[in-house]
């Protein structure tokens, strides 16, 4: 169960020192609003940052919460990266900024941002507004320079003392132990060659990590000539190596006086071999964590074959260019930047570029041909982990293919819109429509993106334009899957604006008109008399406008409550899926619960079947609300947990806002009130998450004010409001926690 309060990176190495820096930095935490930890790249800021923010982390009622900004190519990525890093999921069509500042306002936490010297101006525009904005909020940021802000306090950070001071020689003991348990500096001469490396190499700890990682191919003694050969050589200006260090180097990343750890980078980038050091200038394309499958389709390629990836891979490795968690590999910005500096030499940026899109349209196209299946949680979590390098590809794209961007923007855009990140589903698919001319499955998919978003915006109007172009797309295409989906998306906004009726209608009948199976020619199928097949005048024609007579009945029609047989099955699509969800929503909304139950019931069990938790999810949330009309809340309640249990794995705080409101109200009808009233304010922590006030179909309103007036009832307005300010006031994670655990509570 979920209880951590807040996200700092874990610690996968030893932390040497630094005793002084931290007690300097507790203080600073403890008396200022913000606080910029400075110093050049590789001295430790971010291990230092780390390590200050858990100490102080028991401080903040609302958790410590971490920012990494080195992946951002762009400042107009800062505040999604931001707003996710504080457990922010807007749903609405206010600026950005405004929903953060909202956000953070009553909130008593610690934001870091780590990184932040390439985004000093928007970063420094945007803490302004926060810090005034949110009297409990703490800010530590890293970067190399200060960012200028009013009321910043400046933290300098050295690097490890190296005359007087074990540190230093620690930290080498350390990683070289790390890389070989049998490695010591017992052999004579060994422990002063380490010191004078130390002292050599200014007692930077990257570069001292990155020294102690080449002892596998030279001993200490052998590694200390080397580098002191190196180092006490004046730069020649025929040296190759020397003049193309100075060459590319921008002073405002690698100043003069950092020239250490440069010239360290430079010596560990010659160790390597001519793969291993293509490998490093072609990873650097990445924003994100990576595993060896991505490696490979992003760097192979000439003399980089996929089993080279591989074997350079851990090559890189073992010198620490690369990290490995033991599940992920990462490379450090300040090694990153040297990689992408070779990258641009080699003059392969636009060729590195074109690899990372088509391996990221080609996850994008896996995820969504997989959503229906056993990996779906997983497929998701893959293109949530991976966003900044979804949004990098589909920026390429943009610029220079089209049609591959416009086909990625509808693919992704899909698990954007379904469990947050609103904003970049409908930004990136009204760009890719305006970029050029699409048809298809590729303009079906934007303009259902786009509804979608806006729906879950409030925007109807724009989602009933949208669900109206994409059900005529669908038609003239005779686009079964495109038809089922425009019919949710129009369907979900005539349920959220009080049409049910029409809803259902829509529903059932796209649903038989699309089941599988049906005989040439029928409604649906791609013959000759289909809905939908131009006439003379070449319009397509809406569904149920073929001039048939004669519709069965409601019992008769397959994939609807009271057909014979159960529908659905492993192959059924998420589109026909979630068309079906469509019907059980608006057979409750309608009052009809005989038939709604079933309808939910063989929903449900069609989901599971297939491995599909997004839609089955709200049909434990539709089994759940079933349950509480009908006067059940033990099972309601348990349905209900459910319910929030698939929408956290999916982390889709929408739902989890709805699950809770109806936990709380089933609670409440078996009389515990002050358990109800926690959970119900549990719920309005959730809704502010999204941006929102409570939210979802009319007929929760009743629901919605019966559940306070029973836990009123049951203990008392006191102790109601007791109760529901404390859920509010829990962090949302502790108070789902404490929602999820069975059985009635005193």
């Amino acid at each position: 169960m979920m209880t951590q309060v807040g996200f700092l990176p874990d610690e996968t190495s030893s932390f040497v020192g630094r005793r002084a820096e931290l007690a300097r930095l507790d203080t600073a935490l403890a008396t200022r609003r913000m606080t910029t930890l400075i110093g050049p790249g590789g001295v430790g800021k971010t291990r230092l940052a780390v390590r200050a923010a858990r100490a102080a982390a028991d401080r903040y009622p609302d958790g410590a919460w971490w920012a990494d900004l080195s992946p951002l190519y762009d400042d107009a990525l800062l505040l999604p990266t931001v707003s996710d890093a504080v457990g922010l999921a807007d749903h609405t069509l206010r600026m950005p900024v405004e929903a953060l500042c909202e956000w953070l306002s009553d909130k008593r936490l610690l934001l870091v941002l780590d990184s932040a010297e390439h985004l000093r101006g928007p970063c420094s525009h945007l803490l302004a507004e926060l810090i005034t904005t949110s009297p409990g909020l703490t800010v530590l940021v890293t970067s190399r320079q200060p960012l200028d802000t009013r009321g910043e306090h400046v933290v300098r950070i050295q690097p490890l003392p190296v005359d007087g001071a074990p540190d230093a020689l620690q930290l080498f003991e350390d990683r070289l132990r790390a890389a070989d348990p049998n490695a010591d500096l017992e052999a004579p001469g060994d422990r002063a060659a380490a010191a004078d490396i130390c002292r050599r190499l200014e007692g930077i700890p990257l570069a001292i990590e990155l020294a102690a990682a080449g002892i596998g191919r030279h001993t200490v003694a052998q590694l200390a000539t080397r580098i002191g050969t190196r180092f006490d050589a004046p730069v020649d200006a025929e040296d190759l190596t020397a003049s193309r260090l100075d060459l590319l180097a921008d002073d405002s990343l690698w100043p003069r006086r950092h020239r250490t750890l440069r010239t360290t980078i430079g010596w560990s980038h010659e160790l390597c071999t001519p793969l291993e050091r293509l490998l490093w200038a072609r990873l650097t394309v990445l924003r994100t964590d990576f595993d060896e499958a991505t490696a490979r389709e992003v760097c192979t390629g000439g003399p980089l074959t996929p089993d080279a990836v591989d074997r350079a891979l851990q090559g890189l490795v073992a010198q620490s260019v690369v990290q490995w968690d033991g599940t992920r590999y990462r490379m450090l910005d300040t090694l990153r930047e040297y990689g992408r500096m070779w990258l641009t030499e080699l003059g392969e940026e636009r060729a590195a570029a074109d690899r990372h899109a088509r391996s990221f349209l080609g996850l994008a196209r896996r995820a969504h041909d997989g959503w229906t299946g056993p990996d779906q949680i997983s497929w998701y979590h893959r293109i949530s982990d991976t966003h900044l390098d979804l949004c990098a590809a589909l920026d390429h794209l943009l610029a220079h293919d089209v049609t591959a961007a416009q086909e990625m923007a509808g693919l992704v855009g899909f698990f954007w819109a379904c469990c947050g990140h609103l904003s970049e589903a409908r930004g990136y698919a009204q760009r890719a429509l305006g970029a050029g001319p699409v048809e298809g499955a590729h303009l079906t998919r934007l303009q259902w993106v786009l509804g979608v978003a806006a729906l879950l915006q409030g925007d109807f109007a724009t989602a009933e334009k949208y669900g109206a172009l994409c059900t005529a797309t669908a038609l003239y295409d005779r686009d079964d899957d495109g038809m089922l989906g425009a019919t949710y998306l129009s369907g979900l906004t005539q349920l959220m604006t009080g049409e049910p009726a029409a809803a259902l209608e829509a529903a059932e009948r796209v649903l038989r008109m699309t089941e599988p199976g049906r005989a040439e020619g029928e409604p649906g199928s791609s013959g000759e008399g289909q809905p939908g097949a131009s006439g003379e005048s070449g319009e397509p024609r809406p569904y149920g406008e073929s001039g048939e007579a004669g519709e069965p009945e409601l019992s008769e029609w397959p994939g609807v409550p009271g057909a014979s047989g159960e529908p659905g099955g492993p192959g059924e699509s998420a589109h026909r899926l979630r068309c079906r969800l469509i019907t059980v929503f608006a057979l409750t909304a309608l009052g009809r619960l005989t038939e709604s139950l079933p309808a939910a019931t063989a929903l449900r069990r069609s989901c599971e079947r297939g491995g599909e938790y997004w839609t089955r999810s709200y049909a434990d949330y539709q089994l759940a609300l079933i349950a509480l009309l009908q006067g059940r809340p033990e099972d309601s309640a348990a349905h209900a947990r459910d319910m929030l249990a698939g929408k956290h794995r999916l982390r889709d705080s929408f739902g989890i806002a709805l699950g809770l409101d109806i936990l709380a109200a089933a609670i409440a009808a078996q009389g515990a009130g002050a358990q109800a009233a926690r959970v119900y304010g549990t719920g309005h922590a959730y809704w502010r998450m999204v941006g929102h006030p409570q939210r979802g179909t009319p007929e929760l309103g009743a629901v919605r004010e019966n559940c306070e007036l029973q836990a009123r009832a049951a203990v008392g307005d006191e102790a109601y409001q007791r109760a529901f300010e404390r859920g509010q006031a829990d962090n949302a994670e502790v108070g789902l926690a404490a929602a999820l655990q069975s059985g009635l509570q005193p």
